[in-house]
């Protein structure tokens, strides 16, 4: 569930997410909620996927697990971007994939890190 807690003087808003059926609070920008709603959906699905399919127990393992998972993928796309901008183009050939928003990419690697780390702090001080 995500709700939108009000706005905050300076152009933010404090959402309430959910990731693993826990509560968290995070201020992000107005321009970039969209943004930060998809991170914390993709979040909560792997670390799901993780729970039910590796036997992973305790929340902040399965955080860290997603988070590892996530940006080996993001670090992939990465080099397969780079290696297909290099290669010179073949008649008859695949199309390159699209090339990653470095800008995107880093806010929704921003917002995925605050969301773990607060999914952090809440297991610690439980």
């Amino acid at each position: 569930m995500i709700t939108k807690s009000g706005p905050s003087g300076d152009g933010t808003v404090t959402l309430d997410v959910s990731l693993l059926g826990r509560e968290y609070k995070v201020a992000c920008k107005e321009s970039e909620r969209s943004e930060l709603l998809d991170a914390v959906a993709l979040l909560d699905r792997r670390m799901r996927e993780i729970r039910d399919t590796r036997k992973i127990a305790g929340s902040e393992r399965i955080a860290v697990m997603a988070a590892l998972n996530i940006a080996h993928e993001l670090q992939r796309a990465r080099k397969e971007a780079r290696t297909a901008k290099s290669e010179p183009a073949t008649p008859g050939a695949r199309s390159a994939p699209a090339a990653i928003d470095d800008a995107a990419a880093r806010r929704r690697i921003i917002a995925m890190q605050s969301a773990i780390d607060q999914a952090l702090a809440g297991h610690e001080t439980s």
